[in-house]
């Protein structure tokens, strides 16, 4: 035995001086390289000011003077040109052009005001004046009041042709900005700032329009105009969706749904949900197909904790990694169809039982929450409570809902509360196996209903048509 520990002993010197001196390698390595990064750092420093400094044999005058004699500064002036005025207002200076219009409104007035005044009766006040002037300018022209002086008729010539110039500017501006607007929708080019509460659907799949008709259908709190796509699909195949009449609203990003500035013209942050599925636009293998699911979650986890996350999955391998990034829902389509296709084969008649629950316009099953009195009560006090009240048939219910990343939070909060520390590790082991939306059907009549749980309801045909 003392051998053994004597041995041991000596491994461990043995590990901690090998280590100990891999240390001071490296400690010595990056020395080194600081110091020659220093140097290297100085003698590029001391070329660059050698070859900016200037001496006293150096000619300071490169370029000749245009006009000896001259102030240099009144040489830098550059003359204001009409041609300049003109390329100020064509370079979309909404401002300037605005004020150039008051300016030559507010001359005119005067103008006429002050050849007009004592002359024609209908230009008694300067509010007169300014009456012609915008009624001129929008080119109504009631007659009540004309200019009878030459001064004045001159000034009415050149607010006439104001007015048809302002008339073209807004209009041209007008159909500018609208166009402009619509080519940006159409190219995925847009920025969604004010909207709050969104859904955001990433990823591109040939049947989405019919997966957009069942996200409204199952809420019907959510407009087309909620959704907002992010995907590199084609742009005809974005066009055949908004084509749709239930889906011309839709709101669509062109981009690469892992990339975070992309996530950001999305509004990531105020949306209330992100689903994930697994994008067909490109050539992409399976496994890239489910890589890029689980960087999308991650990236969304990473920019927007309150955000409920749901995704599609082909290879259930890839499972634990958005488990990992606080993903709520997991949709593995192969393992379903697969479940389905096995079920079918036994002649169970599953598969229609199935598709009758999950359809959203049918609602054979669906989740509500309930009353908070019912939290640590019995499960049969919940059953009791829906078939009397709406007649719904309470067949189990699911825990942990909401954001996941919350649950744990909270749960964690709780499990240190124990000052026993095997208590204290078994409670956050319990922490670490918390499963997000977890089904619990038919728990029995003295299961105590949790807190943050939903009830899980088949509900009647008549409350069907409320829910």
């Amino acid at each position: 035995m003392r051998e053994k520990r004597n041995e041991k002993k000596k491994e461990g010197v043995h590990t901690f001086s090998h280590a100990f001196q891999k240390m001071m390698n490296l400690r010595s390595e990056l020395k080194a390289r600081r110091e020659e990064t220093q140097r290297t750092t100085s003698y590029l420093r001391e070329q660059f000011l050698q070859e900016t400094s200037l001496t006293d044999e150096e000619p300071v005058a490169v370029y000749p003077d245009p006009q000896p004699g001259v102030d240099k500064k009144k040489q830098q002036k550059k003359k204001f040109s009409f041609v300049d005025f003109w390329s100020v207002l064509n370079n979309n200076n909404t401002f300037i052009i605005v004020l150039v219009i008051v300016g030559l409104l507010a001359v005119i007035s005067i103008g006429a005001y002050i050849f007009e005044y004592g002359v024609n009766e209908g230009f008694q006040t300067l509010w007169d004046t300014i009456w012609w002037t915008i009624v001129t300018l929008t080119t109504v022209g009631y007659g009540d009041k004309t200019p009878i002086t030459v001064g004045g008729r001159i000034l009415g010539i050149f607010m006439m042709i104001l007015g048809v110039a302002s008339m073209g500017i807004v209009s041209g501006r007008i159909a500018s900005f609208l166009v402009d607007k619509q080519i940006k929708a159409r190219g995925g080019l847009i920025v969604v700032e004010r909207k709050k509460g969104h859904f955001i659907v990433c990823g591109w799949k040939p049947e989405l329009e019919m997966i957009i008709g069942k996200i409204l259908a199952v809420d019907p709190d959510l407009k087309p105009s909620d959704i907002v796509l992010i995907n590199n699909a084609d742009p005809q195949e974005i066009d055949h969706i908004r084509s749709m009449p239930g889906f011309k609203t839709v709101k669509y990003i062109k981009g690469d749904y892992i990339d975070e500035k992309v996530l950001k013209r999305a509004n990531l942050k105020n949306a209330a949900t992100a689903l994930i599925l697994a994008d067909s636009s490109r050539k992409f293998s399976l496994q890239e197909v489910d890589s890029r699911t689980v960087m999308a979650a991650i990236t969304i986890d990473s920019m927007n904790k309150n955000i409920y996350t749901c995704a599609e999955l082909i290879d259930i391998k890839f499972e634990k990694y958005l488990k990992l990034a606080n993903c709520d829902e997991i949709i593995s389509t192969r393992e379903y169809s697969r479940g389905l296709l096995a079920n079918a084969a036994s002649a169970s008649g599953i598969s229609h039982i199935a598709a009758e629950m999950l359809d959203p316009e049918k609602k054979g099953m669906t989740t509500v929450e309930f009353q908070n009195v019912f939290i640590g009560k019995p499960f049969r006090d919940l059953q009791e409570h829906f078939k009397q009240a709406y007649g719904d048939i309470v067949i189990g219910l699911l825990e942990n809902t909401g954001k996941i990343y919350y649950r744990k939070k909270e749960a964690l909060a709780e499990a240190q509360k124990t000052p026993d520390i095997s208590k204290l590790v078994e409670n956050l082991q319990m922490v670490k196996r918390l499963y997000p939306n977890k089904p619990v059907l038919n728990p029995g009549d003295g299961y105590l209903v949790k807190r943050n749980s939903k009830a899980i309801i088949i509900p009647s045909s008549a409350h069907a048509g409320v829910l």
